[in-house]
């Protein structure tokens, strides 16, 4: 018999994984949520920056859309060729595109920044780093 769905989850009972690069520059601890209350269309993962860190480099989807709610925190967030000062109770947009619509969030604060990053689910993406000039793609 299948396990019985719970769908409620509390963002302090999220289990977290380190993520980050081997240089340092990108270092987090990521809850993936989504999966664990069971949604099958919409991504969410529970995400925290430790101060002068960010989690993932500038990129853009082509074919996911995210949202992120901070949480916790201050810092910036590089959208295209602007950068934003964002804080606590802000919601930050990352609809699908290229360098325009590329973004990043950086922790330049001085305590851990907590942000909810909620996103489409798509079975394949390409994924594109302007300050590198790389593409990813991937599908399952």
């Amino acid at each position: 018999m299948p396990s019985r769905l719970k769908p409620v989850l509390n963002i302090n009972d999220a289990e977290f994984m380190d993520f980050g690069s081997p240089n340092g520059k990108f270092q987090a601890k990521l809850g993936r949520m989504g999966p664990a209350v069971g949604t099958e269309k919409l991504g969410a993962m529970l995400t925290v920056v430790e101060p002068g860190k960010r989690a993932f480099p500038f990129h853009a989807h082509h074919a996911i859309e995210e949202l992120f709610y901070i949480i916790e925190g201050n810092g910036e967030y590089r959208f295209g060729d602007e950068t934003h000062a964002i804080r606590e109770g802000d919601v930050l947009a990352a609809p699908t595109g290229g360098p325009e619509r590329a973004h990043q969030i950086i922790n330049t604060g001085e305590k851990a920044l907590k942000y909810l990053a909620i996103s489409t689910i798509e079975k394949m993406d390409i994924v594109e780093y302007p300050d590198s000039d790389k593409f990813l793609t991937y599908s399952f």
